[in-house]
């Protein structure tokens, strides 16, 4: 919905008067509401999500039906992606977001943490997905990563996203299609996002674990320098996995024993940290394992460079005999041993053809040829 109508209480600015163009100064962009970010809102009551005109309408309806009712766990839901400084800053005023949060949301680039802001939290999740690639070349890009914040208050949750994978549209049909999920309030949504991205780390670790597989079956093959930048460029990549999933850990597992967080949903945040707890082993080990193909590859290079120079010092050696030979008795001399002999030709050229033969012979015994 991007519509600007569903917008209707966004403040008219007055007519300014005229300025001469040399005495206008720069005026900072004003707030807006976030028209051409917004991928979906929606307000939630009881689970069942309800009409509402704009996003502040929506707001006013929830907190007239929470004032109403004990108990209960109406909220406004906005999914933003990639939007503008003033949009979000328009968001901050009518959520009462905090500054810092906002101006994280707003710059991105940002380490997975958990923030407290008064009641409020906001969250920050790495998003990664596997790039879909016919082989695996020295540039070849397997990792896209990106950011999803999230704003979790009493009554509302603000999702903002940045890249173009790991949308939230599955997860919002998903707890839409089962009111008892979506009743849970602001902490099942915020539950939903990480156990969504938890699940995407551990579909991205095992498509890379058949990556390391299919490296690993080839390091003991003919490896060639081509082979050992595509192994370099696949560890630069499980580097960037862990990057965006180790980092989560601590902030999962304190996020449980915040107050924002009701103890009813608690263990299912328990459980999420569990899944993250096996995806950052198997990333630690995935990247542990590729180290090691790594140093394989090298040292098998290294192993073939010997066995060529080994093979090209045994024949240089084995020449060299007939060579030193030769060398001597070109060198026209009056007076040289077995000259004037009939026999002498020939017994020079057994002499060469029998070292060469004994030097092979010697090479091939000591695995040099």
């Amino acid at each position: 919905m991007r519509s600007s109508t569903i917008f209707r209480r966004t403040t008219r600015h007055p007519v300014q008067p005229h300025v001469s163009r040399q005495l206008t100064k720069p005026v900072r962009e004003s707030c807006v509401p976030p028209i051409n970010s917004i991928v979906e809102f929606g307000a939630y009551i009881k689970g069942k999500k309800v009409d509402a005109a704009g996003i502040e309408e929506s707001l006013d309806l929830v907190r007239e039906h929470n004032s109403q009712s004990d108990g209960a766990k109406a909220f406004v839901w906005v999914g933003l992606h990639e939007p503008d400084a003033p949009e979000v800053e328009w968001l901050a005023g009518v959520f009462g977001l905090h500054p810092l949060s906002v101006e994280d949301a707003v710059k991105a680039h940002q380490r997975p943490k958990v923030e407290r802001y008064g009641d409020s939290l906001f969250m920050v999740l790495k998003s990664i997905a596997y790039l879909d690639h016919d082989e695996l070349t020295a540039t070849s890009e397997i990792i896209a990563t990106g950011e999803i914040m999230v704003f979790l208050g009493v009554d509302f949750v603000v999702t903002v996203r940045h890249g173009r994978h790991c949308p939230l549209t599955e997860v919002r049909e998903r707890l839409e299609d089962k009111p008892k999920l979506m009743d849970r309030g602001p902490a099942g949504v915020l539950h939903a996002i990480a156990d969504h991205v938890v699940d995407r780390y551990l579909q991205v670790a095992d498509l890379m674990q058949l990556e390391l597989e299919e490296v690993e079956a080839t390091v003991f093959a003919d490896v060639s320098s081509r082979d050992i930048n595509r192994i370099y460029q696949l560890k630069r990549e499980m580097l960037e996995l862990k990057r965006a999933v180790t980092p989560l850990q601590a902030p999962l597992a304190a996020l449980p024993q915040r107050r924002v967080i009701p103890s009813e949903m608690r263990e299912y945040f328990r459980d999420v940290g569990d899944h993250l707890s096996r995806v950052c082993e198997q990333v630690e080990s995935s990247n542990e394992l590729c180290s090691s193909i790594l140093q394989a590859a090298l040292a098998r290079s290294n192993a073939l460079a010997n066995e060529d120079m080994r093979k090209i010092s045994s024949w240089v050696a084995i020449m060299a005999v007939p060579t030193m030979i030769a060398g001597i008795y070109g060198m026209n001399f009056d007076f040289m041993p077995e000259t004037n002999q009939v026999w002498g030709y020939p017994a020079v050229l057994a002499v060469m053809i029998t070292a060469c033969v004994l030097l092979h012979r010697g090479f091939r015994r000591n695995g040099w040829l």
